[in-house]
């Protein structure tokens, strides 16, 4: 396992795909409440194509978790970090949530580091203040654990919850075992977020993902993201929050078909 320490906290990361070839750079980012793990079917479908980094956000999987709370310059610099660490000049980025608000925050703020941005299941705001703090207070109040219906309901729709058990089990289990001072602190993050006035200044060429059910982030909040920017698309598929694993195969089709893959095309509609 492999870790970048930083001033007080560290951060875990993995790369798939080889090492020391020309391949272009893809990060992945999670979302709130899971790891690393929720973009394996994305990793099997494009290691051939691209060198790959994941990481846990901070205070989620592996990682560990600084003190609270955090904010959204916090999480983007986590980024940063790691490409300087890895003598990363540029890379795509692709985040699903807080993780695609944090590819909004790199968009603004150091965009040459990027090439292509993929936001998936995010908004340039997430709730409210007072949801957060809700929140914050029903995780410290009863932990993770007593989420996990709730949880369960908002991120997968109901057949899929029926017909892959499994799949949903291991993402529920890697939010019940994230670390609730982590948590917390993303939470924190996520109640200051607000990045609709400054969307404009990503240069970018931007894919927004929905998910046509999603409660979290309805298809109107990436709808919303692409027409603010400069070179924005949206596609809505089907499922709820965790669109990446719920339509896995349409969700890799359109990111290959996105990001310039020879490998296969995919034609598709922005989201009504």
């Amino acid at each position: 396992m492999a870790y970048l320490k930083l001033s007080n906290h560290r951060l875990h990361y993995r790369i798939d795909g080889g090492a020391g070839d020309d391949k272009p750079w893809l990060v992945f980012c999670n979302s709130l409440g899971t790891d690393m793990h929720m973009w394996d079917a994305q990793v099997d479908a494009l290691s051939a194509q691209y060198r790959i980094l994941r990481y846990d956000c901070r205070g989620h999987g592996r990682s560990s978790a600084p003190p609270s709370p955090y904010s959204l310059d916090d999480l983007g610099g986590d980024v940063l970090a790691l490409l300087d660490a890895l003598g990363i000049e540029w890379t795509h980025f692709c985040g699903l949530s807080i993780g695609g608000l944090t590819g909004q925050w790199l968009g603004i703020h150091a965009g040459e580091r990027l090439r292509k941005l993929v936001l998936c299941a995010t908004a340039a705001k997430i709730g409210t203040a007072q949801s957060w703090s809700a929140r914050i207070d029903a995780v410290q109040t009863g932990g993770l654990e007593a989420l996990v219906p709730a949880t369960a309901e908002r991120w997968f729709t109901p057949k899929f919850r029926a017909c892959e058990a499994r799949a949903v089990a291991m993402v529920l289990d890697s939010f019940a075992a994230t670390s609730p001072d982590g948590y917390v602190g993303c939470c924190a993050a996520l109640a200051r977020a607000d990045l609709r006035d400054a969307l404009a200044q990503i240069e970018n060429p931007l894919l927004a993902i929905s998910g046509e059910q999603d409660p979290v982030c309805p298809p109107a909040d990436l709808d919303d993201i692409a027409a603010r920017v400069r070179r924005g698309r949206h596609v809505s598929l089907p499922g709820r929050h965790i669109v990446n694993i719920e339509s896995a195969s349409s969700f890799n089709a359109v990111l290959l078909e996105f990001l310039g893959s020879e490998a296969t095309t995919c034609q598709y509609e922005p989201g009504n």
